[in-house]
């Protein structure tokens, strides 16, 4: 698979689903991103130095932004497949280090940004995305 392919999913599949779960996973996560890169990101790098994450500052300004503009290239179908892998890693860390021992009930957030994020890697964007613009 060459680099551009990656990059730009090239994925001309019609079926609106995957438009309409690109906004509303993106949309959600938005929200929590948002909050984390303008103005909470000193108290997220508090709770991120607090898990014992070696270099906190760096990876908390990561996980806020892979989860501010992640979500942001997600909802455009921009990079649609390296926006996906940014909140793949992102969630791993919160089921794997923030919730971790924790019932399902708390890890279920991560999980169910996890598993779009999974599938759009996997799937690419669609027909409706920057994505297929950039690659025709």
């Amino acid at each position: 698979m060459n680099l551009r392919k990656l990059a730009f999913a090239n994925d001309s599949d019609p079926n609106p689903g995957l438009l309409i779960l690109r906004i509303f996973i993106g949309a959600a996560l938005l929200t929590h991103g948002w909050g984390k890169m303008f103005g909470g990101l000193e108290q997220f790098t508090g709770f991120v130095a607090s898990l014992g994450v070696p270099a906190p500052h760096v990876m908390a300004f990561l996980a806020a932004f892979a989860e501010c503009f992640g979500s942001m290239f997600l909802i455009a179908g921009l990079l649609t497949r390296p926006a996906a892998f940014l909140i793949i890693c992102t969630m791993a860390v919160a089921i794997g280090g923030a919730h971790r021992g924790k019932p399902f009930s708390v890890q279920e957030l991560a999980w169910l940004y996890f598993v779009p994020a999974l599938f759009f890697l996997f799937k690419g964007a669609g027909k409706w995305s920057l994505d297929r613009l950039i690659s025709k």
